[in-house]
């Protein structure tokens, strides 16, 4: 089974007047149906914010940029786990993979971001076998993407 990698995005306006970008990943129902993805793990980036509730500072911006596709890497490679959204507003994006075992994740994750200085993340971990938060997200997608 290939692992697509189509995306669709969608901007939502906040209560606070702020913007959160949404990408979500298309196309990975076969790997959900496999029944393997039972984890959801949450890396969330906190940075300073602009008007908007987006990153203030390019540079920032550019090394979550990296980082994200450092994970995304690692933890693809083999499966591991799959990036299925990410949500960037509020001074924050949450990268939020599905994954077949957290340990193996924090271990991965560790090696992967080996050698880079200490990052403003927070990670959090759940039981989600039945990948409720990525059937929400696929609810903004709507039937006509």
């Amino acid at each position: 089974m290939i692992l697509s990698d189509k995306w669709f995005t969608a901007i939502s306006q906040n209560e606070d007047n702020t913007i959160t970008y949404i990408s979500g990943r298309s196309d990975i129902e076969a790997w959900i149906q496999q029944g393997k993805m039972k984890e959801r793990i949450e890396v969330t980036w906190h940075y300073e914010k602009d008007e908007q509730g987006l990153p203030a500072n390019d540079k920032e911006a550019q090394i979550m940029e990296a980082v994200q596709d450092r994970l995304q890497a690692a933890m693809e490679k083999d499966k591991l786990a799959i990036l299925t959204g990410v949500y960037t507003g509020q001074g924050k994006r949450d990268m939020v993979f599905i994954c077949r075992n957290n340990k193996a994740f924090g271990e991965r994750l560790n090696e992967a971001l080996a050698g880079l200085p200490e990052l403003p993340i927070t990670i959090y971990a759940e039981l989600d076998p039945e990948n409720e938060e990525y059937k929400s997200l696929l609810e903004i997608k709507g039937e006509d993407d």
